[in-house]
């Protein structure tokens, strides 16, 4: 992309390309290490260096206004929306997220509007800088989608989990705004407590400013009806399934409405969303069997995943495909939490992963136990590390009116294509 942009891209790393760069500042991605020979020369040149998030914020943000989603799950579908709502009523905004956006076939924009959109991160900074990068993003306007553990990589419990968030909270300025989702009372505690910002609560179910009453699904999407505390503002048509995303849309709502759109420009925006890559995204259709890619990886985006997609084909038998990729989902912490996440699911197949040297073996996810407590639930489930394996078994048992869903925060080893050329074999043969 940065080729095809007209950036020189320089490979591989060596102390060398800073003399061909000449440059007075260097910005350094998080997956850079202290070790890393150009990290190393830029330190011993005392060139001037900035983690991206700090640069983002102080050669971006500073002059705009900054919508910020942050959140255990959701956030690239959410700022998606957001984004795509802001740019629909005519507002120009720039935007980035951590997903590619149908709408735009893009994960940023640069537009003139006053507004940013911006997918806020919980995660480290820069090696250099351990903390959450959403600090640097220097919120106005603010959505909290949720806060449950992850990353147990960087975050030593629940708690200190829970802290990035506070710190985030009080970042916001007196006069904006922090919608929070009031299914997660902690994230609702965190916001009252450390915000100076306007707090407002969105919910599906239950008391809160912003709730969907009359929440119908079908193959076209969600339809819902807003109540929030100017009154009720009529039908929203949402094409996409879950609660989940309900819930999230309420978030956006009322961003939306505190950053001056009417109900209609809302509206509007919905119902021409597209969504994002890999999250609930059609990847192919072979002889009837759907072949559906999700980013779903902790155990709540697992089962929240899996009610959506049944909401939407009720007539499908679903498989559950699923890999267990990132550092959380390795781990025996959601252990009980996977032998549920999979409710809905006519048959499972999961990926053992491969060793990882962060995840000690007396911590690791034990991915026979899942198995054993799927089958008991009566679900069809196996597991293999091989993902040749696995491909095969979809290939040769799925069945016209089958929905394949496939979840992982990665690549999967190339498993939706070799199971969509599979398929393709098959109804050849």
């Amino acid at each position: 992309m940065l080729a095809a942009w007209g950036v020189t891209v320089m490979t591989p790393y060596a102390a060398a390309n800073l003399d061909v760069a000449q440059p007075d500042l260097v910005i350094i991605g998080n997956v850079i290490r202290r070790v890393n020979p150009e990290a190393t020369a830029v330190r011993e040149r005392g060139i001037p260096q900035m983690s991206f998030p700090a640069a983002f914020g102080s050669l971006v943000l500073a002059e705009k206004q900054s919508v910020v989603v942050v959140g255990t799950h959701g956030k690239t579908t959410t700022s998606a929306l957001m984004a795509h709502v802001l740019v629909d009523a005519g507002t120009d905004p720039s935007f980035l997220v951590g997903g590619v956006t149908l709408n735009a076939n893009s994960n940023f924009r640069n537009g003139g509007g006053p507004f940013v959109v911006v997918e806020g991160d919980e995660y480290d900074t820069a090696y250099f800088d351990k903390g959450p990068k959403f600090l640097h993003y220097r919120a106005k306007t603010a959505i909290l989608t949720s806060i449950e553990f992850d990353h147990a990589d960087i975050y030593r419990d629940m708690a200190h989990y829970e802290s990035a968030y506070e710190k985030f909270a009080a970042t916001l300025p007196e006069d904006g705004f922090l919608a929070v989702a009031a299914s997660y009372p902690n994230a609702v505690r965190i916001a009252q407590k450390a915000s100076r910002a306007f707090v407002a609560t969105y919910a599906v179910h239950g008391d809160a400013d912003y709730v969907a009453e009359k929440l119908s699904f079908g193959p076209e999407g969600a339809r819902f009806v807003v109540r929030e505390p100017r009154g009720r503002t009529g039908e929203y048509l949402l094409p996409m399934s879950g609660h989940h995303n309900v819930e999230n849309a309420l978030g956006v709502y009322a961003a939306a409405r505190a950053l001056g759109l009417s109900a209609d420009q809302i509206r509007a925006g919905f119902a021409s969303f597209s969504g994002v890559k890999r999250r609930q995204e059609i990847r192919g259709t072979v002889n009837d069997i759907l072949v559906i890619d999700d980013f779903a990886h902790h155990p709540t985006a697992v089962r929240e995943t899996i009610v959506a997609i049944r909401q939407r084909y009720p007539d499908r038998r679903l498989w559950a495909v699923f890999e267990p990729r990132s550092n959380t989902s390795r781990r025996n912490i959601h252990q009980s939490e996977y032998a549920s996440a999979f409710d809905g699911a006519a048959l499972a197949s999961i990926r053992v992963p491969e060793p990882h040297d962060k995840v000690p073996a007396s911590e690791q996810l034990d991915i026979g136990k899942v198995v054993e407590a799927l089958r008991a639930k009566g679900i069809d489930a196996d597991a293999s590390p091989e993902v040749d394996v696995l491909v095969d078994r979809v290939v040769s048992l799925a069945q016209p009116g089958d929905a394949i869903l496939v979840m992982s925060n990665g690549s999967f080893g190339g498993f939706i294509p070799a199971v969509l050329e599979g398929l393709r074999a098959r109804q050849a043969a």
